[in-house]
């Protein structure tokens, strides 16, 4: 008897642990996806494959050499080499297997709604939202680059990664939090929009290559309030290195955007550093608060780096990576917090 009854429970933890590392898997992809993606835009591959979404129209660059070599040798300089191709594609390549993991939680989030005790509907909403990342990949290359599209896929890479961070959390065991710490759930809310506008501001920055537009610190040119062009610098909807009339984006223009992005970032600094001083006191809360602070202090760190060794491929990935942390970070304080807001008895796993 007692061995009847201890098969379906041991099958539905071996069901409950696969989707967790599913789950696990697949935001960690999505981790390793945001970083290269800093790196192609970097390394100026976005257009490495001028098409979408193979490379001239074949699976890899290896079927697409002659028309490889043929703009290489047009345009030496230009926006396509095998090595750009390659750095491309390996990206969209590792896309696609996102694409196809996101299914997969999907079938079992419905297969195994009951065993795994969870509303289906979270999972489901990344399916559309991954769908959405990968059309506004093909819009980058189509749009040959336009910020504003570059920008919104990066926004969506880390949309993407907070929703899988939700779900992962869903996951796991949560250390019991004191009620009292719920009344701080609306403060890391506020915390979170701050990062989302500070990334809108960076992907601005990296999308119109101005990381480099000042180059002392602290102030900008030499002043604390240079010449800016902001109406230029934040006109939306142009192409890039352009303002909307056509003319090529001025120096002041790209000052702004840099210099905006820079001190925004003290206050997204100041706020979740006092945030994450508050929430250390907390039993449950004091390890993502910790690693929150010191995320913090590495990514001021690289971004200070980044100006004055002029923006080394290297230190400019770390410094999206850690921007993608200081993410993970918020959404698991916000999930924690969400906890100790719940009445005693509610349901764990609503939507």
């Amino acid at each position: 008897m007692d061995t009847a009854v201890q098969r379906p429970a041991d099958r539905a933890a071996r069901i409950r642990a696969r989707y967790a590392r599913l789950v696990a898997v697949t935001m960690f992809l999505t981790f390793d996806l945001i970083m290269f993606g800093a790196f192609v835009r970097l390394t100026d591959s976005g257009l490495g494959c001028p098409d979408w979404p193979g490379c001239y129209g074949k699976a890899s660059p290896i079927g697409a050499l002659d028309h490889i070599h043929a703009a290489a040798t047009a345009m030496p300089e230009g926006p396509v080499t095998l090595s750009k191709a390659w750095i491309e594609m390996i990206h969209r390549y590792a896309g696609t297997l996102l694409g196809i993991l996101i299914i997969a939680i999907v079938v079992v989030a419905w297969r195994h709604r009951r065993v795994l005790a969870q509303s289906p509907w979270l999972a489901t909403v990344i399916l559309p939202a991954v769908c959405l990342q990968g059309a506004f990949g093909a819009w980058t290359v189509t749009h040959q680059l336009m910020p504003v599209v570059v920008t919104a896929h990066l926004l969506g890479g880390i949309s993407l990664l907070a929703l899988l961070t939700w779900l992962s959390a869903r996951q796991t065991v949560l250390p019991d939090i004191p009620a009292s710490a719920g009344r701080w759930w609306g403060y890391a809310a506020v915390g979170l929009a701050l990062l989302y506008t500070q990334l809108a501001l960076g992907g601005w920055v990296s999308t119109n290559y101005a990381a480099l537009a000042c180059m002392d610190f602290p102030t900008c040119h030499g002043q604390w309030l240079p010449e800016m062009d902001f109406r230029g610098g934040y006109s939306i909807v142009r192409a890039l290195g352009q303002l909307p009339s056509g003319e090529i984006i001025s120096q002041s223009a790209l000052t702004a955007i840099h210099w905006t992005h820079r001190n925004f970032a003290f206050v997204v600094l100041v706020y979740l550093g006092w945030l994450a001083l508050k929430l250390r006191r907390y039993d449950g809360l004091k390890g993502p608060a910790t690693a929150l602070l010191g995320m913090l202090c590495v990514q001021l760190l690289t971004g200070l780096t980044s100006i004055f060794l002029q923006w080394p491929i290297v230190i400019a990935v770390l410094h999206n990576g850690g921007a993608a942390v200081l993410t993970i970070l918020c959404v698991t304080l916000l999930v924690r917090l969400a906890r100790a807001r719940r009445p005693p008895g509610e349901a764990a796993h609503a939507f």
